[in-house]
């Protein structure tokens, strides 16, 4: 009698999942968790993981275009594109420049996102929030091509509506785009712009989150109104904040489209990207070197990301 009853004690006390496990219950839920995820690891495979790995296989050999037909002629070159990046004056250049753009474009995305979120959560705006909200975001879900190709038409150095501004003023417009130091700021400035919409609408979500608690207990601490902000408002959104800087980062680390339609990665090379540089190899019928390429390049995006994760969590 004792004995069944500190067996029965023992059954109720043993957690419900662990007796669901033991039944086979938990069994059945995994295999059906997996029957829904199966079509995206199927098509991660085949569409991304798959890819990449030949993609990586392709940067040791020396395969170019006129190999695809006669696979038997290609050559396993080992380190040899990898090593030749180091020597190719126009992959250097390109990664000055896409680290250039990255370190400048991101923190003034994210300042503009936050600017924009904090004013819109304060109610600074007359009209509805909601009007803002759609014309700040809108940018981000245009085409980008269709944006580039807008930016190009307007700084046009005779006819684009810049400099015609510039001129009723008595002010003599720049070659916008035709201008070495000008070039890459101005591709910087309009991705910023075309950029923060998506920041915040993020922010905003993160800010709408915030307690109103926290910032009633810091104004009867006595914190002024930079201090609720740099004392509440900054760590709590420090989660978002994060989301916003390694997204963003990814994509302004691949920038193409807007060189390629507004400058052609010119002029002498001022506003060449990482990847258009890739782009311009495979064109060329360059693969095992432009596979090399985008390896490295593949590579130094997920270290970025690895460290923005450790250096946001780890604060």
């Amino acid at each position: 009698m004792v004995v069944s009853e500190r067996v029965g004690s023992r059954e109720s006390t043993e957690p419900a999942p662990a007796r669901e496990r033991r039944s086979g219950g938990g069994f059945r839920r995994t295999g059906l968790a997996w029957v829904f995820v199966t079509p995206f690891v199927v098509m991660f495979a085949v569409f991304w993981a798959g890819p990449l790995l030949v993609e990586l296989g392709m940067s040791f050999t020396d395969m170019r275009s006129t190999d695809v037909r006669d696979p038997l002629g290609v050559n396993l070159v080992g380190l040899d594109n990898y090593l030749r990046l180091f020597d190719d004056e126009l992959m250097r250049k390109a990664a000055v420049n896409t680290l250039i753009f990255v370190v400048t474009a991101l923190p003034l995305t994210i300042a503009l996102g936050l600017g924009a979120a904090v004013a819109l959560n304060s109610g600074i705006a007359r009209l509805p929030a909601a009007f803002f909200r759609l014309g700040y975001y809108l940018p981000y879900v245009t085409s980008i091509i269709g944006v580039a190709v807008a930016w190009r038409f307007l700084l046009e150095p005779d006819a684009g509506l810049v400099n015609q501004v510039l001129g009723a003023v008595g002010v003599d417009g720049p070659r916008w785009l035709a201008d070495e130091d000008l070039a890459l700021p101005v591709i910087i400035v309009m991705t910023a712009w075309r950029s923060f919409g998506f920041d915040m609408v993020v922010l905003l979500a993160a800010l709408q989150g915030i307690p109103r608690e926290l910032y009633e207990a810091a104004e009867v601490d006595g914190a002024g109104r930079w201090e609720r902000f740099r004392s509440v408002t900054l760590p709590m959104l420090r989660p978002a904040l994060l989301f916003c800087t390694v997204y963003s980062s990814i994509g302004f680390a691949q920038f193409m489209e807007e060189p390629l339609v507004m400058t052609q990665g010119g002029p002498a090379g001022a506003t060449t990207s990482a990847s258009l540089a890739i782009y311009g190899q495979f064109g060329s019928g360059n693969y095992g070197y432009a596979a090399a390429a985008a390896s490295v390049l593949f590579t130094v995006i997920v270290a970025l990301a690895v460290l923005q994760f450790r250096v946001g969590r780890s604060r």
